[in-house]
């Protein structure tokens, strides 16, 4: 299951995006949120869907702002949580193939519906692997727990 949200900038991208996935790709959705254009921070979605994540209800999550940034700094606060901004199909595939991302960013206000649609079938079909890029995943998780012990 794939968690999904968005803020109200990227409420309708993420409606086509959930319908998609879930019709498409037969993958199926816990859609965390928003429900309309109303004005939402995107701090307060990126924290519900990677609280899914961390308690292992979901696998992997997507979250779509405006520019897919905001969503992407927020997530990764969330130790455990590696989030990449994907806005070209290059950087989808190698979000998960090299740096082994389990959330994807998007801003709906840089890209288009069809290319969200092309990013996510190449983000969801990738996966991690290793060699090389293990080592380097593995320095970051290293530091994130270093820091993590430092500062209990």
């Amino acid at each position: 299951m794939i968690a999904i949200g968005s803020d109200h900038l990227g409420y309708k991208l993420k409606e086509v995006l959930r319908g998609f996935i879930e019709r498409e790709l037969n993958i199926k959705c816990l859609d965390i949120g928003v429900d309309s254009e109303e004005p939402a921070d995107y701090p307060d979605v990126a924290f519900e869907v990677t609280k899914k994540i961390k308690k292992g209800l979901c696998r992997q999550g997507i979250l779509i702002c405006g520019t897919g940034i905001g969503m992407a700094i927020a997530a990764n606060k969330v130790p455990g949580i590696y989030a990449a901004v994907c806005h070209d199909p290059y950087s989808a595939e190698r979000a998960k193939k090299s740096n082994n991302t389990n959330v994807m960013t998007i801003g709906a206000l840089v890209i288009g519906v069809e290319l969200a649609k092309k990013l996510v079938s190449i983000w969801l079909s990738s996966e991690f692997q290793g060699g090389n890029s293990a080592r380097k995943v593995d320095k970051i998780i290293a530091c994130e727990e270093q820091c993590l012990t430092k500062n209990r």
